[in-house]
Formats: C-alpha cells, sequence, structure tokens
C-alpha cells in the first residue's frame, strides 16, 4: 500500500526536498503541498492524504491550528499528523500532542528519521524524537497548568480500564514499546497490542501519541516518576 503525503511548510525550497525524498521511495508519494495550514487542511480532504508532515509555524493558520482542525474532522479522522520543528525542546512539543499530532520531528533530522516517521505514524504509532525525553512531556503535561496539585488530574476517564490496561498504559506512557512491555509484564506483544487497542477505544484515542497524554493528564503516570 502506498502511504500519501501531504508536504505543509511555509518554505518552498524545504517542500521541494522533502518531495524528492518522499517521492524516492517505493511505498510512499506526495499528493500536495501546501504554504499554510488552511491550505493543508483543504489538499487533505481533497487528496485523501495518509500522513501530513506540518510544520508548526506558518503564516495565516499555524500548524498546531491546522492539527486540531484536521483530528477534529470525522472526514479527516484516519489523516496523521507528524509536526515538524525546529524548537523540539519546549512546550510546542505536548502543544503538538495536545492538538491531536501522532509525534513531531526536527526539521534537522536525518532523511532515513524522516522517512521512518512517515511511516510510523501511518501505521497509527506514537513518533517521539530523541529529544522528547518522557520527563520533558511530563513535566508540560502535569504542571502545564501551574496548580500542580491533586486537584489538576481528572482520573475519571480512566474508570472504563480494567487492570491491566492501565498497566499497559503506564508503560506506554513512560514510552516502552509493544515489545518492551511485554517483556516487562510477561505477557506477549500481540496481548500488550490488544490492550492498547481496547484501551485507544475506550479513551477515544486517535493513536498511540494521544495515549501518552491521557497518562499524564489524568495522573496516571506523573512527572519523574
Amino acid at each position: 500500500m502506498t502511504i500519501r503525503v501531504l508536504l505543509a511548510d511555509d518554505q518552498a525550497l524545504l517542500r521541494s526536498a522533502f518531495r524528492v525524498l518522499v517521492d524516492s521511495e517505493q511505498d510512499m508519494e506526495v499528493v500536495g503541498e501546501a504554504s499554510d495550514g488552511a491550505e493543508a487542511v483543504e489538499i487533505a480532504r481533497a487528496r485523501g492524504a495518509d500522513v501530513v508532515l506540518m510544520d508548526i509555524r506558518m503564516p495565516g493558520t499555524d500548524g498546531l491550528a491546522a492539527t486540531r482542525m484536521i483530528t477534529e474532522d470525522p472526514q479527516l479522522k484516519d489523516v496523521r499528523v507528524v509536526m515538524l520543528t525546529t524548537f523540539e525542546v519546549d512546550e510546542y512539543v505536548v502543544d503538538s500532542l495536545r492538538a491531536g499530532a501522532s509525534g513531531f520531528l526536527g526539521k534537522g533530522a536525518e532523511p532515513d528519521e524522516l522517512l521512518a516517521a512517515i511511516r510510523i505514524a501511518a501505521a497509527g504509532e506514537a513518533l517521539l524524537s530523541p529529544a522528547a525525553t518522557k520527563g520533558l512531556i511530563a513535566r508540560f503535561l502535569a504542571q502545564g497548568d501551574g496548580s500542580g496539585g491533586e486537584d489538576a488530574y481528572d482520573s475519571s476517564r480512566l474508570d472504563a480500564l480494567t487492570v491491566r490496561e492501565r498497566e499497559v498504559l503506564v508503560q506506554v506512557g513512560g514510552g516502552l514499546s509493544n515489545d518492551e512491555i511485554a517483556a516487562r509484564l510477561e505477557v506477549s506483544p500481540l496481548t500488550v497490542k490488544t490492550h492498547v487497542n481496547r484501551a485507544m477505544a475506550k479513551l477515544s484515542a486517535r493513536d498511540r501519541a494521544q495515549l501518552v497524554v491521557i497518562a499524564y493528564e489524568t495522573g496516571l503516570v506523573r512527572a519523574g516518576a
């Protein structure tokens, strides 16, 4: 299956470079280019993109706003967004995930990293670049509202989960892969995948990245834990 990729960046030269790279792969094709967020949303609707490489900072409708428009549109429920930024280690990381992005990648990433990111996102997995440590994500998600107390968390969202699904969600929030979770919990990777999928359905999470957000926002995983 060919992965249909949409490029959204206000720098034409960068889009051209990405197009050459993506179109060189047998399992990918560029289906459109956009210079701002609003145009990206329109093209995603018209051409059925699977993955959008979305710059955060663009004139007009920026990448964060465009990502929210995509993730909140039922017509685009299968579209995955990978945010591109030159500012990896700051609140943009969390803003991207909260907006519904499947992950983010620095613009200085190697070509192989970019291609891998597209494939990971298309498969419904979460993409967190090496610079996005779980401690960074925890700090902004757990303390971003400034309260820092127990009342900052709403754990009621987790009531629908089984004990095992909560255990798996803790590990997902810690950044572990299915294989790593399986080894830690002494179950099969297929069993872990089943629990992850069930947790996503119960929590209305688009993908694994959204589970990471929920794990921190509900207090299931805490900063420094």
